[in-house]
């Protein structure tokens, strides 16, 4: 897991020739996704069984009886993006009762670690700073994404979601007014996503390959755009971030089901859904409701969670399954194009192969609708929506309805063996 910079580096460069990837690697522009309303209510769990201690064929695996399902749902999400999977996270001054419950947080299997507008705290509401590696400096750090970066301080906290308990994570508190301005190679990155309008949401929820958003490349190296110390001064430069300081997948910290989620949504008819609700479970291979039965298993490089997609004789090797994209990505002669995004006269379907380092492969059937008629309806769940990628293929959200797909976390024991690897 020590390499897990690699990952989180590699895939928001992969989808930096992706206009539509915003937060955790999605959204749309809104100039083509606009919507009606404002945030929708609480969604509901759905696909879920009851937590049990059922045994399971590999004992080293813990087993656990405690809530793992997080709601999650796809509705009117802030800035009318369409196809952001959201949920609320609670977050508290850690080891205390102290806590704010935020909505809107984007879920995003293609990121590590929580990350919160500092805006969307309570008046009052603070949060001890983590420090910067060797220095008397506090920790800020520029997580770059495909739409933007986020420059924030590194702070830490308590994270409460389904009954568990991250206790004492690092997480990151973006525009935190503490900080200085983002430094020039952070702030050069591509547009900020500092506010409800930039990022799409009020944070986002990383629960990726990975327990670290950077991993050893961070520990042992003053990376650029990654990690900074920043002084009293109002000086931030570029430093190193011990693994324990790195903002973390919190996922990884709960004491049980801590060795991946899956994902859990409904399909979606051509047309699209308003709203969609499903759930956000912990653990594989953990309960009675997240094993993976007859699910096909793709194992990830260790080193950069990627996969390879072969589609239209093409062949992708810098692949991988992100619910924080709102859209297929991949590049095609086959379909038009409106924009940035695909618009056939009619629904077609196509076809790929996703295969693991280990030569596996599985055939994946997918739709990829008229984007424009798409915009057009007042709905905000889609599983054929599609857009150019000049490199990679991006497996974002439409992937994930009617289907079960995990995400089982590095160096982590399930019952299917070490992660990294996805199923479904």
């Amino acid at each position: 897991m020590k390499p897990a910079f690699r990952l989180y580096a590699l895939v928001l460069v992969a989808c930096a020739a992706l206009a539509a990837c915003g937060g955790g690697g999605s959204s749309s522009t809104s100039s083509t996704s606009s919507g009606p309303g404002s945030s929708g209510g609480t969604p509901s769990s759905s696909g879920t069984s009851t937590p049990s201690n059922t045994p399971n064929p590999n004992p080293s695996v813990p087993q656990s009886n405690t809530p793992n399902v997080q709601p999650v749902a796809v509705g009117v999400s802030p800035n009318m993006t369409r196809n952001m999977l959201t949920t609320s996270v609670t977050i508290c001054q850690a080891g205390t009762s102290t806590c704010a419950t935020i909505d809107d947080i984007q879920v995003d299997t293609g990121s590590n670690g929580l990350r919160i507008l500092a805006s969307a705290l309570p008046s009052g509401f603070t949060l001890p700073a983590v420090a910067a590696a060797g220095t008397a400096g506090v920790a800020g750090e520029c997580a770059v994404f495909g739409s933007g970066y986020a420059w924030g301080s590194v702070r830490s906290a308590d994270v409460r979601m389904a009954g568990q308990l991250a206790a004492s994570i690092p997480v990151q508190l973006i525009a935190d007014p503490a900080l200085p301005a983002a430094p020039t190679d952070c702030a050069n990155s591509g547009p900020a996503m500092l506010t409800v309008a930039g990022l799409h949401s009020n944070g986002i929820l990383g629960v990726g390959l990975f327990s670290t958003d950077c991993g050893g490349g961070c520990a042992n190296a003053a990376l650029p755009r990654w990690y900074y110390s920043c002084t009293a001064s109002g000086a931030c430069t570029a430093s190193m971030q011990a693994l324990a300081q790195q903002v973390t997948n919190p996922v990884s910290s709960f004491p049980l089901d801590n060795n991946g989620v899956v994902i859990d949504l409904p399909a979606v008819a051509d047309a699209g859904a308003a709203s969609v609700s499903g759930s956000l479970i912990f653990g594989i291979g953990t309960q009675a409701n997240n094993t993976l039965g007859g699910a096909s298993v793709v194992k990830a490089n260790s080193v950069t969670g990627y996969v390879t997609t072969t589609s239209g004789g093409q062949t992708y090797a810098l692949s991988y399954l992100d619910s924080g994209s709102n859209g297929l990505f991949f590049g095609s002669s086959q379909f038009p194009l409106c924009g940035f995004w695909y618009c056939p006269t009619s629904t077609q379907t196509a076809s790929a192969s996703i295969t693991g380092i280990d030569g596996v492969s599985n055939t994946v059937s997918f739709n990829v609708g008229n984007s424009s008629t798409l915009f057009a309806s007042s709905n905000n769940a889609f599983d054929n929506l599609a857009g150019m990628s000049s490199q990679g293929f991006g497996w974002g959200l439409p992937f994930f309805y009617g289907r079960r797909v995990y995400t089982a976390i590095a160096s982590r024991n399930t019952s299917a063996g070490t992660g990294p690897y996805y199923a479904f």
